[in-house]
């Protein structure tokens, strides 16, 4: 593979055909439906990609929600690394995540494993949706019980920023916070989900689905590099959501275009708004 954290479905294919799947590669089905948790467990029980083990949004790549935190809190991550082993993961195995949210919660999983420390991974181009409209091979059966490894930790401590430090460095030079929600939502038009519209003030907007090609494919790392050009890739850029989990997309497509110190605010808007005394913007910023 090149250096990207994006794979084809026909090098999936491949690593299927050869039976490398089990051995070498493990791959990650994250279908998750937000507002509707039962369908992508549901869906992957129907059918699923031949190998493939699921990971639930809500029960795996996230915490029961608190005072603060968000709606998607980080899981406790001790536990995660014993899924982790018990789905044979360690530092020999690469892992491949897809979904068919357009990569959302793929990149969710993706950013988990770096913040522990495994380079080895990768989001699978492409959904499920055209996985099979390729006509590339499904089935119902669920994987064999692997042999537990253990998977050990090296956190990446940077990678994630609290909430007073988001604050601290509002309006700071050198740090560029970005708001991967739709613009309605960023400018406060429109909120279905949280209690408070609106956005972080400073914060600038750049859609997660922009990382995505008409078609629902990646946008090529120069497509990338052209939809960030506003940006310095010597500041630190903070990214945040909804919930910390469509602003993973966004953090693969700068990495993707170069940007060295790209962060997650993991708890995002919905932390945010639960501290009353945190400013709220509305509107374009100046």
């Amino acid at each position: 593979m090149s250096d990207t954290y994006i794979v084809s479905m026909e090098w999936v294919k491949d690593q299927i055909a050869k039976e490398n799947v089990g051995e070498q590669v493990r791959l990650i089905d994250c279908r998750f439906v937000l507002g509707q948790p039962e369908i992508g467990k549901q869906d992957y029980r129907k059918e699923h990609l031949p190998g493939a083990f699921h990971f639930d949004l809500d029960q795996d790549l996230a915490s029961s929600v608190q005072t603060h935190g968000g709606r998607h809190p980080l899981p406790d991550l001790e536990k995660f690394a014993e899924l982790l082993g018990e789905t044979g993961i360690d530092d020999t195995l690469t892992v491949v995540a897809y979904d068919d949210q357009g990569g959302m919660m793929a990149s969710r999983l993706w950013w988990m494993l770096h913040y522990l420390g495994h380079p080895k991974v990768y989001v699978m181009d492409g959904g499920f949706s055209q996985w099979k409209g390729n006509g590339y091979p499904v089935t119902r059966e669920l994987p064999a019980p692997v042999k537990k490894r253990t998977f050990r930790i090296r956190l990446q401590r940077d990678a994630v920023v609290p909430m007073e430090e988001v604050k601290a460095k509002l309006g700071k030079a050198g740090t560029v916070l970005i708001d991967s929600r739709e613009e309605k939502r960023y400018l406060g038009i429109e909120e279905p989900i949280d209690r408070v519209a609106g956005h972080i003030p400073g914060a600038v907007n750049y859609f997660w689905k922009e990382s995505l090609n008409p078609e629902g494919f990646w946008k090529t790392v120069d497509e990338q590099k052209k939809r960030f050009q506003d940006l310095n890739p010597a500041d630190e850029v903070i990214v945040y959501c909804g919930s910390g989990v469509s602003a993973c997309p966004n953090i693969l497509a700068l990495k993707q275009a170069g940007f060295p110190n790209v962060r997650l605010y993991a708890g995002s808007w919905s932390d945010w708004i639960t501290y009353p005394e945190n400013p709220v913007a509305n509107g374009k910023e100046q």
